[in-house]
């Protein structure tokens, strides 16, 4: 059975810290294109990161979080991250992760095989 599960989401003040996680069971996530999708309240869902599946640890980010966000992955652990810095209330979202074969840069929920339950971050003071 495959499972995305994320955790590390919370309330945190403008200008702090994150890192969330999405621990994969099911298949192996370095033969996937991983990513990071978010939806804020009220809003569509958004795409955010994806790190390339292989070697090379290739990571693209959508112009918002350039410079605040780093994707990374363990492939021992099978587990995808998102460490979040310098945080604003407009990062106030449901954070997924999402797993595909293919080197998509959207949100569409239909584009991924697997999916995520997502983990809920916000940015308040």
């Amino acid at each position: 059975e495959v499972q995305l599960v994320e955790s590390g989401g919370g309330l945190v003040q403008p200008g702090g810290s994150l890192r969330l996680s999405c621990a994969v069971s099911g298949f192996t996530i370095s033969t996937y294109y991983m990513t990071w999708v978010r939806q804020a309240p009220g809003k569509g869902l958004e795409w955010v990161s994806d790190i390339n599946s292989g070697g090379g640890d290739i990571a693209r980010y959508v112009d918002s979080v350039k410079g605040r966000f780093t994707i990374s992955r363990d492939n021992a652990k099978n587990t995808l991250y998102l460490s979040m810095n310098n945080l604003k209330p407009d990062d106030t979202a449901v954070y997924y992760c999402a797993a595909s074969r293919l080197a998509v840069v959207t949100a569409a929920p239909n584009e991924y095989p697997y999916w995520g339950q997502g983990t809920q971050v916000t940015v308040s003071s």
